[in-house]
């Protein structure tokens, strides 16, 4: 008979405490703690102790979770060397017994699962080091060498899980990398998988429009996404039972160091077979699904399928909090069916997060129920809505079926059923619900005076909102006080309350990130202060690559159109001497528009010659004024007054923007 390993049993019986029907144990959550964290009020814990009475009892995850485990790294602790920021995994060492009343049980025992680092065997010849960051790097064994799936978020992380990987595996060589899509947290840690090892002739393998994909996120509107994605992934907040506990998708990534490496091959049909290093490979090409540009990739000697992201051990995002183009639910759903129909053989499913799923089937009901629970949350949102259904009136009684309820990879660990069900709203018909009052509504300050105004003032509104949160009624109660908080900005008061509305709404959250941004938004209302936006780091690393013509597509988003409206039509030419481009910008009409041209506009008011990188140093602020007017390294033909007042015209690249305050 088959039994159990004893450290299974033991996880087992800790993620099983769960469900217990007793209330979570308030532990030390009596009193506010050193953060200003207020404790979980008695409401907060009995809907806990609701969820845990209400979790399936499936516990198969758990061994799939800790299958195949080679090394666990104790003491494990990684570094930023850009931002001093320490990640450890004994910082999440609070993961242990019951859920505390603070923390939704659900999500802990996900967290649990999430927590199990280290190097995995996941089938003779395909391994993956998990948990050093948000995201999974997969090796699979070649003839010659390795193929690396997936080299996670920063160089710091990749470094270290390179290093573990490298200690069982040796040190063959990387003779290929597959991004599988194109999100940071996928390919910016190349830099670490890679290290000083010589490339030449590496293989580097992602899908069609990657490039340009990973340029609208992290270029065009990489700014606000990394200041959103800092309340997503609860950057300010410290590990702990009062503050940040999982994503739902893995750990928080680290704010590290990226970089970045073209692809040499593109993957752009189904199915496109591939021999890597002497693996037969039969990719799946996935557009508009989790990501613009995604791929997976059938084994057929191992009978194992990556799904990358679209499917995971959690619902995902059809929108995703950080901000992003809005996800097809539909051909999402289709592409499941596809890998089930054409890959139907497979007894493996592992993916880009989370852990596997072994046997055939129990890999086939896996993709079944992501399959489905994307169909089912397309359909039902389009039925309401041809009933007359709005976004908020749909998220709020849409519910997942039994049938796929009851599996835990469904859940809303990372990405929720009320917020995909907005999105899949926002697909079809935009952000506008069609009530006309909706149509044009006041900004969030003037609403909100003339809100506080409605109510009686500051004081009765805070009268209401006090009396919301004895109730337990958070909701409610944050919306009273958002609108204060946005009048009178400066009501400590107001901020405090609205801060302990967010504490319980962030306490009962199933969601990670839901937690997080919750959280997030009470830290920053008690202490003040951003952390800087992810986006111009991961920028600055991919700009030493992209093609030029996306490089002007950026500068043109950072174009003050006030202060241009105010300028006559004119051009520069930029002449990048090391690449022999010329690029001509012309501003019109508030607008600037680039080309690259075979000659310089003999028009123009400027022609620059330069090179590449010092034009990079430019863009970045890496080279000022100073370096402008006098540089070797830049020579100017006509007005360099012109070229000065071109340049400032662009706004500086600053993503520490208040959110929740004006």
């Amino acid at each position: 008979m088959n039994t159990l390993p004893l450290r299974l049993i033991a996880v087992a019986l800790l993620l099983c405490a769960c469900s217990r029907e007793t209330p979570p144990t308030p532990g030390n959550d009596s009193a506010v703690d050193a953060a200003g964290n207020t404790p979980a009020s008695e409401f907060t814990a009995r809907a806990n102790a609701a969820v845990a009475a209400s979790l399936p009892t499936d516990t198969s995850d758990i061994a799939d979770a800790e299958r195949g485990l080679i090394e666990r790294e104790q003491g494990l602790v990684i570094e930023s060397t850009v931002t001093g920021r320490r990640w450890s995994a004994d910082a999440f060492s609070f993961l242990q017994g019951e859920a505390p009343a603070s923390v939704n049980p659900s999500l802990w025992r996900q967290a649990n699962l999430n927590g199990m680092h280290g190097l995995y065997k996941v089938a003779e010849g395909i391994y993956q080091v998990r948990g050093y960051d948000v995201s999974n790097m997969t090796w699979i064994r070649g003839k010659t060498g390795w193929i690396v799936v997936d080299p996670l978020t920063s160089i710091e992380t990749a470094a270290a899980a390179t290093r573990l990987a490298r200690k069982h595996l040796g040190n063959d060589p990387v003779k290929a990398v597959i991004f599988t899509h194109s999100h940071v947290d996928h390919f910016s840690g190349v830099g670490g998988l890679l290290g000083d090892a010589n490339t030449d002739g590496l293989r580097v393998i992602a899908p069609a429009r990657f490039v340009e994909e990973l340029t609208s996120e992290n270029i065009l509107a990489g700014i606000g996404m990394g200041r959103r994605a800092s309340y997503q992934f609860g950057y300010p907040l410290s590990p702990g039972v009062r503050a940040y506990v999982d994503s739902g998708l893995g750990r928080q990534p680290l704010s590290g160091t990226s970089s970045f490496r073209l692809p040499t091959e593109s993957i752009d049909r189904t199915p496109q077979e591939v021999q890597i290093d002497g693996v037969d490979f039969v990719f799946q090409y996935t557009p508009e699904s989790e990501a613009p540009a995604e791929l997976t990739f059938y084994l057929p000697a191992w009978k194992a399928w990556c799904g990358a992201e679209i499917v995971n051990r959690t619902m995902h995002n059809l929108y995703t909090l950080r901000g992003a183009k809005v996800r097809d639910a539909l051909k999402w759903s289709g592409y499941i069916d596809e890998a089930i129909r054409r890959f139907g053989d497979m007894e493996i499913v592992f993916t880009s997060h989370n852990w596997p799923v072994f046997g055939h089937e129990r890999a086939i009901s896996f993709l079944k129920g992501q399959r489905d629970t994307y169909r089912y949350t397309h359909d039902q949102t389009l039925r309401l809505a041809n009933q007359g259904a709005t976004p908020r009136e749909i998220a709020e009684q849409l519910e997942l079926p039994p049938q796929l309820s009851a599996q835990f990879a469904n859940r809303g660990y990372y990405g929720t059923l009320r917020h995909n069900a907005k999105a899949v709203y926002q697909f079809y018909f935009g952000w506008y619900d069609a009530n006309p009052a909706n149509l044009d509504p006041l900004p969030p300050e003037e609403l909100g005076k003339r809100y506080v105004e409605a109510v009686g003032g500051a004081a009765a509104l805070k009268a209401k909102a006090q009396a919301a949160i004895a109730a337990g009624d958070y909701r409610w109660a944050a919306s009273l006080l958002d609108n204060l908080v946005f009048a009178e900005p400066d009501d400590t008061e107001a901020k405090e309350l609205l801060a302990r509305a967010y504490d319980q709404l962030g306490y009962q959250a199933e969601s990670g990130v839901w937690r997080s941004a919750y959280l997030t938004g009470a830290h920053e209302l008690r202490h003040g202060g951003t952390v800087a936006a992810m986006g111009v780091k991961n920028g600055a690393a991919i700009l030493e690559h992209i093609p030029l013509d996306l490089f002007f597509s950026a500068m043109a988003t950072r174009l003050n159109g006030p202060r241009a409206a105010k300028e006559e039509p004119f051009s520069i030419n930029f002449v990048f001497t090391d690449v022999n481009e010329t690029h001509v910008l012309q501003l019109e009409n508030a607008v600037l528009h680039h080309h690259q041209e075979p000659a310089a506009d003999p028009a123009a008011v400027a022609t620059v010659r330069l090179t590449r990188p010092f034009f990079l140093k430019m863009v970045s602020g890496a080279a000022g004024i100073r370096d402008l007017v006098f540089s070797d390294e830049i020579s100017v033909e006509g007005s360099r007054t012109a070229l000065l007042g071109f340049f400032g015209l662009l706004d500086a690249a600053d993503g520490n923007f208040a959110i929740v305050t004006p």
